[in-house]
């Protein structure tokens, strides 16, 4: 395996690359144009599960099984070697009134997923402050949420700790180093920077990159705003989705709701029609909120892509750039199994998911 790997983009993705290919290579540089993790890894709710698994493609649903798996370990690692605890935090999920029930429990049977319909009544027994008239739900007993801003922490404590990785924050990378049409590192406010191997990893931002290389990435920015309240610490023990919205409760008693879907390029201003309708629909699912005061909006930009499925390998046309980007929701979720199928393919060992469904070569316009 190459000797020095270039990490462009911070996010969860960038980090876990970065964390993951350390033990592989002599040096690793992850390069971020802000501080690492302050993009959609930060803005995102961090339900380690697709919000609607069953709507998605094998592809995804590949990812996701693998990383959910994964999750606990990877948080009990991290925390014992940072001290910080990105709280994989097994609550449950409850879908409500969903129109696509019957395709919803037919997919967890067919993939063995613990998906289940319950009796409403039960549901509200265990959710006593969910609010009045919903008629139906199913639940989800192991899903679980990560507290992504900790997670982001605790990656960057851990690579920080590595001796051959270096971090270098307020990189903005404006184009690639070219040697004919091999990749050999990028042109940064902070000057050239070269390596063995490239990694694009920018999430949101990774197409308009590709396209200084004349390749034509389908990954577009998508907003998504969300608030966040905070609540008794037992206020709310399982996360509930309904019409869309979700609300996740935190150990510590905050509760995130979220999100709306918007297309409006690079704009991440939090609105106040948002904040409305997010309001309304925390007070649809729990009236004990109507209440409270949000203590907290904000937006982030997904890195939308056909399907949701991420594009995870090299670029054959530029020999030298590999891609990790193009998660859309489910960068949070699809992390671990993405990060560890780049890997797998960079230093040539056994793929632990089969990586066709992702390969850029057959998906993008070259």
């Amino acid at each position: 395996m190459s000797e020095h790997v270039l990490v462009v983009g911070g996010g969860v993705i960038g980090l876990l690359t970065a964390y993951n290919l350390a033990a592989h290579v002599d040096r690793v540089t992850l390069i971020d144009r802000s501080a690492v993790g302050q993009e959609s890894s930060w803005a995102g709710g961090g339900i380690v599960s697709p919000l609607y698994p069953w709507r998605y493609s094998p592809a995804v649903t590949a990812l996701a099984h693998w990383s959910q798996d994964f999750y606990p370990q990877l948080g009990q690692r991290l925390a014992a070697e940072t001290g910080i605890d990105p709280e994989v935090h097994t609550t449950g999920l409850y879908w409500l009134d969903l129109e696509d029930e019957a395709e919803a429990l037919a997919w967890a049977q067919r993939n063995h997923r613990p998906l289940a319909a319950v009796d409403i009544s039960s549901t509200y027994a265990a959710v006593p402050v969910l609010g009045a008239g919903f008629e139906r739900a199913i639940y989800m007993a192991d899903v679980a949420n990560v507290r992504n801003p900790r997670l982001v922490k605790a990656l960057k404590a851990a690579l920080n700790a590595l001796p051959n990785v270096m971090v270098r924050e307020y990189c903005e990378v404006q184009d690639f180093v070219l040697d004919g049409q091999r990749v050999i590192g990028v042109h940064s406010v902070q000057g050239e920077l070269l390596a063995d191997e490239v990694v694009l990893t920018a999430g949101a931002w990774s197409g308009e990159l590709l396209q200084t290389l004349g390749v034509g990435l389908p990954v577009e920015p998508v907003k998504g705003q969300m608030i966040l309240y905070k609540y008794a610490a037992d206020f709310l023990p399982s996360m509930v989705l309904a019409k869309g919205r979700y609300a996740i409760p935190r150990r510590d008693g905050h509760i995130l709701i979220g999100s709306t879907l918007e297309h409006a390029g690079f704009d991440k201003t939090p609105t106040q029609e948002a904040l409305d309708s997010l309001m309304a629909s925390a007070v649809d699912l729990l009236p004990a909120l109507a209440d409270a005061t949000p203590v907290r909006q904000w937006a982030g930009l997904r890195p939308g892509s056909p399907e949701g499925v991420p594009f995870i390998g090299p670029l054959p046309r530029h020999p030298g750039l590999w891609l990790n980007c193009g998660h859309y929701r489910n960068g949070l979720v699809l992390a671990p199994a993405s990060c560890r199928l780049l890997v797998d393919l960079m230093v040539g060992r056994d793929a632990v998911i089969d990586p066709a469904p992702y390969a850029p070569q057959d998906r993008i316009d070259l």
